[in-house]
């Protein structure tokens, strides 16, 4: 039996459970001193005869064990049931998405690559057994999501994609597809596939010899290009993009290189369209590969747990209101 937590990082905040105890401690201290400088603390204590000090940690008890529960049930703790190893036939493939800021231009709506995120993510919906990858670049490359099966957390880190996500600036295509490459399983030789979405604009390196080498290593590279000829104004902060001569930044679709990356990977070329962008012709091309045989180990079940944790944090709420600040009748505090 395993146990995780979907949601692990509103565990952060259990740290706010201690900082409630003392939080009241130092108010009950307070105003101690308080009273204390009113008169003798006794005398004045007897002026409020109804006034229960040990009602007032029983409700922070209370109240703090309440939230503490509550953030335990947000977390989202689930007990793994079963471990198995898991065999899937398939193909894998790496997505390649270019987020440099001429991808904000909007030829497309919203922009380019706002367009481009939704393609991917009906792409995802349609996959079965192939592994995904994810690699965002601009300047840089950076590996966003490792090949995997698991398409939730696919469209989890594809939703948090901007023109921020690599710090660096630029089209820096060809090191994209060589970090595609090194990304690919080992259990993978034959049914590989990179997808490549760019505008192709500013490319600051070869990308057509690393499209050879991927396509020497049984690798086909796929382009989707991303864009319009005449261009588009790029918009930056409520203004829009300007060089350093205050003239407004153009960014044109390079198909001329696209179209000449995909030929040298062997795969093809495709401009994409504001209603089908590009990405299902290929996706069909590529289940027309060979199929693979994958292992993985996975939990086949998991039980979700948090309501009963939200069920205990309602009840302490609810117990919690339901003392009050004064002493009673029965004298129970």
């Amino acid at each position: 039996m395993t146990y995780q937590f979907a949601q692990y990082q509103y565990l952060w905040l259990l740290l706010g459970v201690p900082l409630l105890i003392a939080g009241y401690g130092l108010y009950r201290a307070l105003r101690k001193r308080t009273l204390s400088r009113l008169g003798d603390r006794q005398l004045v204590e007897g002026l409020m005869p109804s006034w229960s000090g040990a009602k007032g940690w029983v409700k922070t008890v209370l109240f703090s064990l309440a939230f503490a529960f509550l953030v335990i049930g947000l977390a989202r703790p689930q007990i793994g049931a079963k471990l198995s190893e898991h065999k899937s036939r398939g193909a894998e493939v790496m997505i390649v998405l270019d987020v440099s800021n001429s991808m904000l231009a909007e030829d497309y709506s919203p922009n380019r690559l706002e367009r481009a995120k939704l393609a991917i993510s009906r792409i995802v919906d349609r996959l079965q057994d192939d592994r995904i990858g994810l690699i965002v670049f601009a300047g840089t490359p950076f590996v966003q999501l490792p090949i995997t099966t698991d398409y939730v957390s696919a469209k989890m880190f594809l939703g948090s994609i901007s023109t921020e996500s690599v710090p660096v600036q630029g089209t820096a295509i060809g090191d994209a597809i060589l970090t595609a490459v090194r990304g690919f399983s080992t259990e993978s030789e034959k049914s590989r596939a990179i997808i490549v979405i760019t505008d192709g604009e500013n490319h600051e390196d070869d990308p057509v010899e690393a499209a050879r080498q991927a396509a020497e290593l049984g690798i086909k590279v796929y382009v989707i290009g991303v864009g319009s000829a005449q261009g588009q104004p790029i918009p930056m902060g409520g203004d829009l993009l300007k060089d350093k001569d205050g003239n407004i930044v153009v960014t044109r679709l390079d198909e001329e290189t696209l179209q000449a990356i995909a030929k040298a990977g062997g795969g093809a070329y495709v401009h994409a369209g504001n209603e089908e962008f590009g990405l299902n012709p290929i996706i069909e091309d590529i289940r027309r590969m060979e199929a693979e045989e994958f292992n993985s180990i996975v939990f086949e079940e998991y039980n979700e747990q948090y309501m009963y944790f939200l069920g205990i944090a309602l009840l302490l709420f609810v117990l919690e209101m339901l003392i009050g600040s004064r002493k009673s009748g029965i004298r129970l505090f």
